[in-house]
């Protein structure tokens, strides 16, 4: 089944939200209706960037390897031009 990794950019504060599910619209969905604490306060959101992995363990890896780029020169090349 594959997963997705994703960054999502607030539109209230410009910063980032790193994550990975198996369905990618549904996801967008729950984080801009509030319905997930760590980012109710920071809604609305944007897809900025999405990855397909092949599988969960991927798509965790990947998220983790990512969120080890934020703030960083890595993480600005990977979101360039969005």
């Amino acid at each position: 089944m594959p997963y997705f990794v994703y960054v999502l950019r607030s539109l209230k504060d410009s910063r980032h939200y790193i994550g990975s599910t198996s369905n990618l619209e549904a996801r967008v969905a729950f984080h801009n209706a509030g319905l997930q604490r760590s980012t109710k306060s920071r809604i609305p959101f944007k897809l900025i960037y999405s990855e397909v992995m092949p599988d969960k363990g991927s798509a965790l890896k990947r998220e983790k390897e990512i969120k080890s780029y934020k703030g960083g020169i890595q993480f600005k090349e990977l979101i360039r031009g969005v």
